[in-house]
């Protein structure tokens, strides 16, 4: 891990850039270094970290400057700055066009765009924790907090640092993570937006009922993909708190 740059925020958070490898990386760190601080990953969604850097910037330093949390972000496979990947890109242009036509979306299609994400993701998520919980300051436990659900729940499944998880409902899921989401066993902290245009609501209940663990928990506010309520991000916090600390 190589760090690229720092500044220090006027709530008084450490916001460093790094690289890991060819990975591009955010690191937020509270502004009191007195004792090791507990970690939370915050996996962007496929975008571009550029491109949602205040959606992230903003629930990382709630989580650094309220609650003594340092988190991190990692640019995923084929996003923003890193190398483009062709076969993510043409599953990604048969999603839109079989929603834009208005139809179900294929299993086929599905997989081919969740599966190899979650496949190189995933490992790629380990070694940055493996990089994190080297640096002075932070010590865990950690938290992980996901845009692509599927990635959550693999990285739940096979890596025991992680000892609660926030995850966004979505339903671009595959069958083969539902037997995966069984395997769960960390508390989880599930949102739902009600009318997300893309999403079948259906399917992200189905999900959440196949979640293992024995404690899950499910918010759903109206309103659509974007349009979560700003209270939501505090009871998030919240629950990595209890979990955390």
């Amino acid at each position: 891990m190589q760090f690229t740059s720092e500044q220090r925020l006027d709530d008084g958070v450490l916001e460093r850039e790094f690289t890991l490898g060819d990975i591009p990386g955010i690191l937020w760190t509270p502004a009191s270094a007195s004792t090791s601080a507990p970690l939370i990953l915050i996996s962007p969604p496929p975008l571009g970290l550029r491109r949602i850097y205040p959606r992230l910037a903003g629930r990382a330093r709630h989580y650094a400057a309220q609650y003594g949390f340092a988190a991190a972000t990692i640019e995923l496979p084929g996003s923003g700055d890193r190398p483009r990947w062709a076969a993510a890109e043409r599953a990604r242009a048969d999603l839109l066009r079989a929603m834009e036509a208005g139809g179900p979306v294929g299993d086929e299609i599905v997989e081919a765009l969740v599966l190899p994400l979650v496949d190189r993701a995933v490992p790629e998520w380990q070694a940055a924790l493996d990089a994190l919980l080297s640096l002075p300051g932070i010590g865990g436990p950690v938290g992980y907090e996901g845009g692509v659900i599927s990635i959550g729940i693999r990285l739940a499944v096979v890596e025991p640092r992680i000892s609660a998880a926030a995850l966004f409902a979505g339903s671009l899921v595959p069958a083969a993570m539902f037997e995966e989401a069984r395997q769960v066993t960390i508390p989880l902290h599930v949102l739902l937006q009600w009318d997300d245009e893309g999403n079948d609501r259906q399917a992200a209940l189905d999900l959440f009922d196949a979640f293992g663990t024995e404690e899950k928990t499910l918010h759903a506010n109206l309103g659509g993909h974007t349009g979560v309520p700003s209270f939501e991000l505090d009871a998030g916090a919240r629950f990595f708190a209890r979990h955390l600390k």
